[in-house]
């Protein structure tokens, strides 16, 4: 299959190229947007630069995949391979064929990509670094629900696994009964292990014979079985970045409490289903590239594939980022373009599979 192994050759050759240069252009716009406001020692300029490069290719590796497709069959068509190849006998599938299955084998590798925290995550570390100086901010004023209790965290430090300013408030029926009060937690073989706390606990009958507030103690209370520092972090914060194993813990854990875990099916949408709009785009558009140059004008066709190309991107993108703020579901705003463009390719390649 030597008609195989060219086609892969310059596909990959064009990709890597492009992927490169729009990274390469995103950094540098953002390095020249922040030169002379924000002054950062050389380590974390540095590291700022690499997780915005994470954040650009995170962002542009799909529509690289498909600007790469366009320059290979313009390639093609310049150097008359693409007509040789169809008077050998291939057909329009079988060419397609190589850029379907490099195509999706690289998606497969992004995706895999979300595993790592410095990947999934890159844009919010730079961003951190950025504000703070740090690529980890510690999270304030964190409060949830855990079963029938309340807890607050006054300061979370994702990093040492620990909380500061600890309260937690057991209610029943609407009363408050319980107030456990620390100034440390930390996180230790799957719970949250509070140090040293004063439990005040509130008389049954309250009245003027009462005995009033108990005060207890405790050296060590568990609670928050599985609530990881990451994973608190991501939910409670309101942040959407999730690494695939933090995404899927919390919507383990939080499946029974009775939270709203729209955010993390849409990141999870993102991470699994999102990008494979780059291989439908590279089927859809591979069939409306001519066979010669004869047929059209080559530099007009580029440009309006590059135009079609960035505005069917700039629409999913768009949706994306509504599903971010909540404004539409993740099922409208991921799911239901994919399977639009999945069913627009399916149509071209039944439609054109045995032309040449």
């Amino acid at each position: 299959m030597l008609a195989y192994k060219y086609i892969i050759t310059h596909f990959l050759k064009y990709f890597f190229i492009i992927l490169l240069a729009l990274m390469l252009f995103s950094v540098g716009f953002e390095y020249s947007s922040m030169v002379g406001e924000i002054t950062l020692p050389a380590n974390l300029l540095l590291i700022f630069l690499v997780y915005k490069a994470f954040f650009s290719i995170d962002m542009l590796l799909p529509i690289s995949l498909v600007f790469a497709m366009i320059s290979t069959k313009i390639f093609l068509i310049r150097s008359n391979a693409l007509v040789s190849f169809y008077s050998l006998g291939y057909s329009k599938a079988d060419i397609l064929k190589p850029f379907i299955y490099i195509s999706v084998s690289i998606i497969f590798v992004f995706i895999a990509f979300h595993a790592s925290a410095s990947f999934a995550r890159s844009n919010e570390f730079a961003n951190n670094i950025k504000s703070n100086a740090e690529y980890l901010s510690p999270s304030r004023n964190l409060f949830f629900s855990y079963k029938d209790k309340f807890i607050y965290f006054a300061k979370m430090l994702p990093l040492q696994q620990r909380a500061e300013g600890v309260r937690v408030f057991k209610a029943n029926n609407g009363s408050l009964k319980e107030v456990v009060v620390a100034k440390m937690a930390r996180y230790e073989d799957g719970y949250w292990h509070i140090k040293n706390a004063d439990i005040l606990r509130k008389p049954q009958d309250i009245s003027f014979d009462s005995k009033g507030i108990t005060i207890l103690s405790h050296q060590d209370l568990k609670l928050l079985y599985g609530f990881r520092p990451k994973m608190l972090d991501r939910v409670y914060e309101g942040k959407v970045n999730f690494t695939i194993q933090d995404a899927f813990e919390a919507l383990f854990v939080l499946k029974d409490e009775n939270i709203n875990i729209d955010s993390i099916k849409g990141a999870l949408y993102k991470i699994f289903i999102y990008p494979f709009f780059a291989p439908l785009l590279v089927v859809i558009i591979f069939f409306f590239v001519p066979i010669s140059a004869r047929n059209i004008n080559i530099s007009l066709f580029s440009f309006g594939a590059i135009l079609s190309t960035l505005l069917l991107w700039g629409i999913i993108f768009m949706l994306t980022e509504f599903v971010r703020n909540r404004v539409i579901s993740s099922e409208v705003g991921i799911i239901l373009p994919i399977i639009i463009l999945f069913l627009v390719a399916l149509r071209q390649w039944r439609k054109y599979r045995l032309t040449t």
